[in-house]
């Protein structure tokens, strides 16, 4: 159990029991939001021992793990039954805040309708928590934002109870760095940035961690904690702009692109390839450079280099779906009408994660065009529910016939599953938006 309340009268009493049930391993720690990024860290915890306590407010979620069962593709059921076995367990009452030691907040911060930062995920489960929060409770936030959230949103709100950083509670900021997919580094091997409010507020946040990561990587504040994150997403974003613009420079000249990395990718400095696609996915890259713009305005900045990359990436599902127009042209047929089929549904290769994919804007602005549009992806059976998009879909299962139905092919994303020789030898017309391909029927894009 955290500590009471009657321990807000001796407020080093409190963090210092805290420090002891983080070193014994005797905290228990909440994570609110189960996702890809909270389920992942919920594991880690109780794989070291750790009780964990998982809230989400998805009631489906919630009775999904408990029943011992996964949601997300690269988590095996086998590890949540495990979990579960180790004292794990999910749930949507809030109340149960009063039981842990630590509150790990792991929820979206998406963007608006026009295109400002939304942190109402964020403030929302603060405010679900506060009527539960106790002395001697550490509370880390982990998702994405601008500099200044941690000590501008959650630090008042916990003022405005009684509870002061690094003195009765504990309060940090260490971003999540998950990358699905990804199978040389786990949550453990990723180094864990984190930042506290205080000194004290710091070395709890980092022994808190430590007991599940194992290089941490303590920065001297909040900001430069939010700071680091955006950094790492924006650099991507940048670099991915820029070779997507490269990509449609090269395309008008007639030279191969991924060619042209490929070679310029063996000098041994001064490069790092980065490959164009149709357009930036995921929770981060697509949306965490806005952010940093939002935030740089209230300093009189405006982050022109950040924006033109993110207008460049943007623009991406509109050239692909011009090529695929320009392509079945070129064979006298027109986009309305066509019978296209989008390969991948995932924002990256051999993972089943289809937040801001391009892959459904692509097949969004086909059918406007009047395309009879399908998708096909192993690692999606049936379209997700999204707030912006909504197809009645299953995946096509791929062969030789499948595949020559459609008046054209749009390989969005180039899952390993697929089978390219198959697809190369029977589509009619392949739109490659990822370098796979060869040969009379392929179009680069």
């Amino acid at each position: 159990m955290p500590l009471t309340a009657s321990n807000s009268a001796i407020p080093e009493a409190c963090l210092q029991q805290l420090k002891e049930r983080i070193k014994s391993k005797k905290c228990i720690i909440g994570i609110y939001g189960l996702g890809y990024v909270g389920l992942p860290l919920a594991l880690r915890f109780t794989a070291v021992g750790i009780k964990v306590i998982g809230f989400d407010i998805d009631p489906r979620k919630v009775a999904t793990l408990n029943g011992g069962n996964s949601y997300i593709e690269r988590i095996a059921s086998s590890e949540i039954s495990k979990a579960l076995e180790n004292g794990f367990a999910a749930t949507s009452d809030f109340s149960r805040t009063i039981e842990v030691d630590a509150q790990i907040i792991c929820v979206p911060t998406p963007l608006d309708d026009h295109h400002q930062p939304d942190l109402s995920y964020v403030t929302e489960t603060v405010e679900s928590i506060l009527p539960y929060f106790q002395p001697g409770q550490l509370m880390s936030l982990e998702s994405t934002t601008w500099p200044g959230t941690t000590e501008e949103l959650l630090a008042p709100r916990l003022r405005d109870q009684g509870f002061i950083p690094g003195t009765n509670c504990a309060l940090v900021y260490s971003p999540e760095r998950e990358d699905p997919g990804n199978a040389n580094y786990t949550t453990a091997q990723i180094p864990k940035v984190i930042g506290g409010m205080t000194s004290e507020c710091l070395a709890l946040g980092t022994a808190l961690y430590a007991n599940a990561i194992e290089t941490m990587v303590p920065v001297s504040d909040t900001r430069v904690a939010e700071m680091t994150k955006l950094l790492e997403n924006i650099h991507r974003a940048v670099n991915i702009g820029l070779v997507n613009e490269m990509k449609i420079v090269a395309d008008k000249m007639g030279i191969n692109i991924h060619e042209v990395i490929q070679a310029a990718a063996t000098k041994p400095f001064g490069f790092v390839p980065y490959t164009p696609g149709p357009g930036l996915g995921g929770h981060c890259i697509p949306i965490d450079p806005f952010y940093l713009t939002w935030k740089a305005k209230e300093y009189g900045i405006n982050t022109r280099f950040i924006e033109l990359a993110g207008e460049i990436n943007h623009y991406m599902p509109h050239w692909v779906v011009q090529k695929v127009a320009d392509a079945l042209n070129a064979q006298g047929k027109a986009v309305k009408g066509s019978k296209i089929l989008v390969l991948g549904l995932a924002y990256k290769k051999n993972i089943d994660d289809t937040r801001e994919s391009p892959a459904v804007e692509i097949m969004s602005l086909l059918q406007d065009k009047g395309a009879e549009v399908a998708y096909s992806d192993p690692h999606v059976p049936t379209f997700p529910q999204k707030r912006d998009y909504y197809f009645d879909l299953s995946s096509v299962k791929l062969n030789a016939n499948s595949i020559a139905e459609f008046d054209c092919v749009v390989l969005a994303t180039d899952h390993d599953g697929f089978d390219y020789c198959t697809l190369a030898l029977n589509a009619q017309l392949v739109v490659d938006t990822r370098g796979r391909l060869s040969g009379e029927n392929v179009v680069n894009a």
